[in-house]
């Protein structure tokens, strides 16, 4: 029996270790999970996800649209040349955009993370936030504010391309519905000269009747249409995504603002207590001599 005591104890001693360990580990899991910001990590996903529909599907979107117009409505090169150039420089604006927001999501998900800790040590008074750091914030604040009002023109615009697929789609849905008694089919037309996509002379520059009901049916007009619609929405998640951004970066900014506020409140505090207590010392001495 007195052998295996020390076994017993070794064992309760060693639970004692697993269990301090467990609990260190968990802490330790509680403390790094505190300190993601997960309202930048929700804006940050939803910018990655909004830019990604938008870049992807509006790049092959074009590529769609500018072969339907070649091989439908503009079969000479030269009457649709400015429109190939416009549809290039898109696209390549559109690999700026994607390259653009992949970085600056990144540096506004490092923002959140610094000042979220940033914040809960300058209210624990583990140490202050600089001058330098607060006009960060700000500058992120004023630059995303700038962002937001271009996607808000992006968003726009990508809805005008809905606009004309779904005329078109509309229109060719009519003459395929059997209550819509078209006698003559031919007179039904989608002239895109109209829109300012292609000059006047361009030829033949219009669809009419079955020919306007085989272009619906075609691969291009369909992926197309969708695409738009897609892209149209990603610009959307990526507008609210900026305006997620904002108002996150403007409570963090408040935060610090005020944090740094308090801090100057309690060093004047302490400094006006530490007069006071000297104040308070010299005349109990003066007294006594």
């Amino acid at each position: 029996m007195d052998g295996t005591k020390p076994v017993m104890e070794s064992t309760t001693e060693e639970n004692q270790e697993e269990r301090e360990e467990s609990k260190g580990c968990f802490e330790c899991c509680i403390k790094c999970l505190g300190g993601v910001p997960y309202a930048s990590l929700v804006a940050t996903i939803l910018c990655f996800s909004g830019v990604a529909l938008f870049c992807g599907c509006g790049h092959v979107a074009l590529t769609g649209t500018l072969t339907m117009l070649e091989n439908h409505f503009s079969q000479i090169t030269t009457d649709h040349a400015t429109l190939t150039i416009v549809i290039q420089t898109m696209q390549y604006v559109i690999y700026g955009i994607a390259s653009f927001f992949f970085v600056y999501g990144i540096i506004l998900l490092a923002e959140g993370f610094y000042t979220t800790s940033a914040v809960k040590k300058e209210l624990q008074s583990q140490f202050k936030t600089t001058v330098c750091g607060r006009c960060i914030t700000a500058t992120f604040v004023f630059l995303t504010y700038i962002l937001g009002l271009a996607f808000l023109g992006i968003f726009g615009f990508s809805a005008i391309p809905v606009f004309l697929f779904y005329n078109m789609w509309t229109t060719c849905a009519a003459m395929k519905s059997p209550m819509a008694n078209i006698t003559d089919p031919d007179t039904i037309c989608v002239d895109v000269r109209q829109y300012g996509i292609i000059p006047w002379n361009a030829t033949p520059g219009k669809a009419c009747g079955s020919t306007l009901g085989d272009i619906c049916s075609t691969s291009e007009f369909y992926l197309s249409f969708h695409l738009y619609i897609v892209a149209c929405a990603g610009a959307g998640a990526t507008l609210i995504a900026l305006i997620h951004y904002l108002m996150i970066l403007s409570a963090n900014w408040a935060y610090l603002r005020s944090a740094c506020n308090q801090n100057e409140y309690q060093d004047i505090k302490t400094k006006d207590d530490d007069v006071e207590e000297g104040g308070s010392k010299e005349g109990l001495n003066s007294s006594y001599s």
